[in-house]
Protein backbone atom coordinates (compact mmCIF):
# COMPACT_ATOMS: atom_id res chain seq x y z
CA UNK A 1 0.00 0.00 0.00
CA UNK A 2 2.83 2.38 0.85
CA UNK A 3 4.43 1.71 -2.54
CA UNK A 4 1.17 2.59 -4.28
CA UNK A 5 0.89 5.87 -2.39
CA UNK A 6 4.52 6.80 -3.10
CA UNK A 7 4.22 6.01 -6.81
CA UNK A 8 0.92 7.90 -7.06
CA UNK A 9 2.48 10.90 -5.30
CA UNK A 10 5.50 10.88 -7.63
CA UNK A 11 3.20 10.65 -10.67
CA UNK A 12 1.04 13.50 -9.37
CA UNK A 13 4.06 15.74 -8.74
CA UNK A 14 5.59 15.07 -12.14
CA UNK A 15 2.31 15.56 -14.00
CA UNK A 16 1.69 18.76 -12.06
CA UNK A 17 5.16 20.17 -12.75
CA UNK A 18 5.28 19.24 -16.42
CA UNK A 19 1.61 19.41 -17.40
CA UNK A 20 0.54 22.07 -14.89
CA UNK A 21 -3.26 22.38 -14.82
CA UNK A 22 -3.83 19.90 -17.63
CA UNK A 23 -1.45 17.46 -16.00
CA UNK A 24 -3.36 17.60 -12.71
CA UNK A 25 -6.64 17.06 -14.58
CA UNK A 26 -5.08 14.10 -16.36
CA UNK A 27 -4.07 12.61 -13.02
CA UNK A 28 -7.57 13.04 -11.62
CA UNK A 29 -9.03 11.57 -14.82
CA UNK A 30 -7.35 8.26 -13.98
CA UNK A 31 -9.44 7.95 -10.83
CA UNK A 32 -12.61 9.14 -12.57
CA UNK A 33 -12.15 6.48 -15.25
CA UNK A 34 -11.61 3.86 -12.56
CA UNK A 35 -14.88 4.88 -10.90
CA UNK A 36 -16.71 4.61 -14.23
CA UNK A 37 -15.32 1.12 -14.86
CA UNK A 38 -16.11 0.02 -11.30
CA UNK A 39 -19.72 1.20 -11.60
CA UNK A 40 -20.03 -0.55 -14.98
CA UNK A 41 -18.85 -3.82 -13.42
CA UNK A 42 -21.45 -3.48 -10.66
CA UNK A 43 -24.25 -3.04 -13.21
CA UNK A 44 -22.97 -6.02 -15.22
CA UNK A 45 -23.62 -8.28 -12.23
CA UNK A 46 -27.34 -7.91 -12.89
CA UNK A 47 -28.42 -10.95 -14.98
CA UNK A 48 -31.05 -8.80 -16.74
CA UNK A 49 -28.54 -6.15 -17.82
CA UNK A 50 -26.88 -6.06 -21.23
CA UNK A 51 -23.09 -5.83 -20.74
CA UNK A 52 -22.57 -4.38 -24.22
CA UNK A 53 -24.97 -1.47 -23.62
CA UNK A 54 -23.38 -0.83 -20.23
CA UNK A 55 -19.93 -0.87 -21.81
CA UNK A 56 -20.96 1.60 -24.53
CA UNK A 57 -22.36 3.98 -21.91
CA UNK A 58 -19.18 3.60 -19.87
CA UNK A 59 -17.09 4.31 -22.98
CA UNK A 60 -19.06 7.51 -23.58
CA UNK A 61 -18.30 8.69 -20.04
CA UNK A 62 -14.64 7.69 -20.41
CA UNK A 63 -14.41 9.62 -23.69
CA UNK A 64 -16.03 12.67 -22.07
CA UNK A 65 -13.53 12.54 -19.21
CA UNK A 66 -10.48 11.99 -21.43
CA UNK A 67 -11.47 14.60 -23.99
CA UNK A 68 -13.66 17.30 -22.47
CA UNK A 69 -12.47 17.22 -18.86
CA UNK A 70 -8.75 17.09 -19.65
CA UNK A 71 -8.67 19.22 -22.81
CA UNK A 72 -11.84 21.29 -22.24
CA UNK A 73 -14.65 21.74 -24.76
CA UNK A 74 -13.42 23.02 -28.12
CA UNK A 75 -13.51 22.13 -31.79
CA UNK A 76 -10.67 19.62 -31.36
CA UNK A 77 -12.31 17.63 -28.59
CA UNK A 78 -15.75 17.79 -30.23
CA UNK A 79 -14.54 16.26 -33.48
CA UNK A 80 -12.43 13.71 -31.59
CA UNK A 81 -15.45 12.72 -29.50
CA UNK A 82 -17.71 12.27 -32.53
CA UNK A 83 -15.00 10.28 -34.33
CA UNK A 84 -14.49 8.06 -31.28
CA UNK A 85 -18.20 7.23 -31.06
CA UNK A 86 -18.51 6.45 -34.76
CA UNK A 87 -15.37 4.27 -34.77
CA UNK A 88 -16.49 2.39 -31.65
CA UNK A 89 -19.94 1.64 -33.08
CA UNK A 90 -18.48 0.43 -36.38
CA UNK A 91 -15.93 -1.68 -34.54
CA UNK A 92 -18.59 -3.11 -32.23
CA UNK A 93 -20.35 -4.92 -35.07
CA UNK A 94 -17.07 -6.48 -36.16
CA UNK A 95 -16.04 -7.43 -32.62
CA UNK A 96 -19.34 -9.16 -31.85
CA UNK A 97 -19.03 -11.42 -34.90
CA UNK A 98 -15.39 -12.27 -34.19
CA UNK A 99 -15.92 -12.94 -30.47
CA UNK A 100 -18.83 -15.29 -31.20
CA UNK A 101 -17.09 -17.26 -33.95
CA UNK A 102 -13.66 -17.41 -32.28
CA UNK A 103 -15.09 -18.96 -29.09
CA UNK A 104 -12.91 -16.82 -26.83
CA UNK A 105 -15.59 -16.29 -24.20
CA UNK A 106 -15.21 -17.82 -20.76
CA UNK A 107 -12.01 -19.12 -19.20
CA UNK A 108 -9.09 -21.10 -20.57
CA UNK A 109 -7.74 -24.43 -19.40
CA UNK A 110 -4.89 -22.68 -17.60
CA UNK A 111 -7.41 -20.87 -15.37
CA UNK A 112 -9.56 -23.84 -14.42
CA UNK A 113 -7.43 -24.85 -11.42
CA UNK A 114 -7.69 -21.39 -9.88
CA UNK A 115 -11.45 -21.16 -10.51
CA UNK A 116 -12.33 -24.75 -9.58
CA UNK A 117 -13.72 -23.73 -6.17
CA UNK A 118 -16.13 -21.17 -7.69
CA UNK A 119 -19.42 -21.65 -9.49
CA UNK A 120 -19.53 -20.49 -13.10
CA UNK A 121 -23.35 -20.50 -13.23
CA UNK A 122 -23.73 -16.78 -12.63
CA UNK A 123 -26.33 -16.05 -15.30
CA UNK A 124 -24.08 -13.82 -17.42
CA UNK A 125 -23.61 -14.14 -21.18
CA UNK A 126 -19.86 -14.65 -21.53
CA UNK A 127 -19.96 -13.79 -25.25
CA UNK A 128 -21.20 -10.31 -24.39
CA UNK A 129 -18.65 -10.08 -21.59
CA UNK A 130 -15.89 -10.94 -24.08
CA UNK A 131 -17.17 -8.22 -26.44
CA UNK A 132 -17.29 -5.74 -23.55
CA UNK A 133 -13.70 -6.54 -22.58
CA UNK A 134 -12.47 -5.94 -26.12
CA UNK A 135 -14.39 -2.67 -26.45
CA UNK A 136 -13.12 -1.41 -23.11
CA UNK A 137 -9.58 -2.35 -24.11
CA UNK A 138 -9.79 -0.41 -27.38
CA UNK A 139 -11.53 2.80 -26.28
CA UNK A 140 -8.36 4.33 -24.85
CA UNK A 141 -6.35 3.75 -28.02
CA UNK A 142 -9.15 5.07 -30.24
CA UNK A 143 -9.60 8.22 -28.15
CA UNK A 144 -5.85 8.83 -28.09
CA UNK A 145 -5.58 8.48 -31.87
CA UNK A 146 -8.59 10.73 -32.46
CA UNK A 147 -7.25 13.62 -30.38
CA UNK A 148 -3.74 13.11 -31.81
CA UNK A 149 -5.11 13.70 -35.31
CA UNK A 150 -7.72 16.37 -34.59
CA UNK A 151 -5.40 18.64 -32.60
CA UNK A 152 -2.67 19.15 -35.25
CA UNK A 153 -5.33 19.50 -37.95
CA UNK A 154 -6.78 22.37 -35.97
CA UNK A 155 -3.35 23.99 -35.82
CA UNK A 156 -2.86 23.53 -39.56
CA UNK A 157 -6.18 25.21 -40.24
CA UNK A 158 -5.42 28.00 -37.76
CA UNK A 159 -2.15 28.91 -39.50
CA UNK A 160 -3.52 28.39 -43.02
CA UNK A 161 -7.06 29.69 -43.24
CA UNK A 162 -7.21 29.29 -47.02
CA UNK A 163 -6.55 25.55 -46.99
CA UNK A 164 -9.18 23.50 -48.78
CA UNK A 165 -11.16 20.72 -47.17
CA UNK A 166 -9.48 18.12 -49.37
CA UNK A 167 -5.96 19.30 -48.50
CA UNK A 168 -6.83 19.42 -44.81
CA UNK A 169 -8.21 15.87 -45.05
CA UNK A 170 -4.99 14.69 -46.70
CA UNK A 171 -2.99 16.36 -43.92
CA UNK A 172 -5.03 14.44 -41.36
CA UNK A 173 -4.33 11.16 -43.17
CA UNK A 174 -0.63 11.99 -43.26
CA UNK A 175 -0.63 12.65 -39.51
CA UNK A 176 -2.55 9.42 -38.94
CA UNK A 177 0.01 7.40 -40.89
CA UNK A 178 2.76 8.73 -38.65
CA UNK A 179 1.04 7.64 -35.43
CA UNK A 180 -0.41 4.38 -36.77
CA UNK A 181 2.76 2.34 -36.39
CA UNK A 182 3.59 3.58 -32.90
CA UNK A 183 0.01 3.10 -31.66
CA UNK A 184 -0.29 -0.49 -32.85
CA UNK A 185 3.16 -1.39 -31.52
CA UNK A 186 2.25 0.13 -28.16
CA UNK A 187 -0.75 -2.19 -27.96
CA UNK A 188 1.37 -5.16 -29.00
CA UNK A 189 4.11 -4.62 -26.43
CA UNK A 190 1.55 -3.84 -23.72
CA UNK A 191 0.18 -7.36 -24.20
CA UNK A 192 3.56 -9.09 -24.06
CA UNK A 193 4.60 -6.98 -21.09
CA UNK A 194 1.52 -7.89 -19.05
CA UNK A 195 1.47 -11.57 -20.12
CA UNK A 196 5.17 -12.29 -20.05
CA UNK A 197 4.73 -14.61 -17.05
CA UNK A 198 2.03 -16.53 -18.95
CA UNK A 199 4.32 -17.00 -21.93
CA UNK A 200 7.07 -18.28 -19.64
CA UNK A 201 4.55 -20.68 -18.13
CA UNK A 202 3.66 -21.94 -21.59
CA UNK A 203 7.36 -22.63 -22.15
CA UNK A 204 7.65 -24.52 -18.85
CA UNK A 205 4.64 -26.64 -19.79
CA UNK A 206 6.36 -27.51 -23.08
CA UNK A 207 3.59 -26.01 -25.18
CA UNK A 208 4.25 -26.11 -28.89
CA UNK A 209 3.87 -22.98 -31.00
CA UNK A 210 0.54 -24.28 -32.31
CA UNK A 211 -0.78 -24.96 -28.80
CA UNK A 212 0.20 -21.47 -27.66
CA UNK A 213 -1.49 -19.79 -30.62
CA UNK A 214 -4.65 -21.87 -30.22
CA UNK A 215 -4.92 -21.47 -26.43
CA UNK A 216 -7.96 -19.46 -25.40
CA UNK A 217 -6.04 -16.95 -23.28
CA UNK A 218 -3.48 -16.16 -25.98
CA UNK A 219 -6.11 -16.02 -28.73
CA UNK A 220 -8.37 -13.72 -26.72
CA UNK A 221 -5.56 -11.26 -26.05
CA UNK A 222 -4.30 -11.31 -29.64
CA UNK A 223 -7.84 -10.73 -30.92
CA UNK A 224 -8.12 -7.79 -28.52
CA UNK A 225 -4.86 -6.31 -29.86
CA UNK A 226 -5.92 -6.81 -33.48
CA UNK A 227 -9.35 -5.27 -32.84
CA UNK A 228 -7.71 -2.32 -31.12
CA UNK A 229 -5.40 -1.94 -34.11
CA UNK A 230 -8.38 -2.03 -36.46
CA UNK A 231 -10.10 0.62 -34.33
CA UNK A 232 -7.05 2.88 -34.40
CA UNK A 233 -6.80 2.44 -38.17
CA UNK A 234 -10.50 3.18 -38.71
CA UNK A 235 -10.46 6.31 -36.59
CA UNK A 236 -7.78 7.94 -38.76
CA UNK A 237 -9.89 8.57 -41.90
CA UNK A 238 -13.02 9.15 -39.82
CA UNK A 239 -11.36 11.82 -37.66
CA UNK A 240 -9.63 13.39 -40.66
CA UNK A 241 -12.87 13.72 -42.59
CA UNK A 242 -14.99 14.97 -39.67
CA UNK A 243 -12.36 17.50 -38.58
CA UNK A 244 -11.82 18.78 -42.11
CA UNK A 245 -15.56 19.06 -42.69
CA UNK A 246 -16.17 20.83 -39.39
CA UNK A 247 -13.33 23.36 -39.68
CA UNK A 248 -13.83 24.27 -43.32
CA UNK A 249 -17.63 24.28 -43.04
CA UNK A 250 -17.42 26.62 -40.05
CA UNK A 251 -15.30 28.95 -42.12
Amino acid sequence: MNALVVLAAILFILMGLIGRGKGIRSFLAIFFNFIVIFIAIIFMNDPNANPIIITLVACIFISVINLFYINEVNSTTKTAFISTLISTIVLLLFIFIIADRARIQGFGEEEIQELGMFSLHIGVDFVKIAVSVIIMSTIGAITDAAIAISSPMREIHYHNRDITRQDLFKSGLSIGRDILGTSTNTLFFAFFGSYLALLIWFKDLSYSAGEIINSKIFSAEMITILCAGIGVTLVIPITSWITAYFLVARK
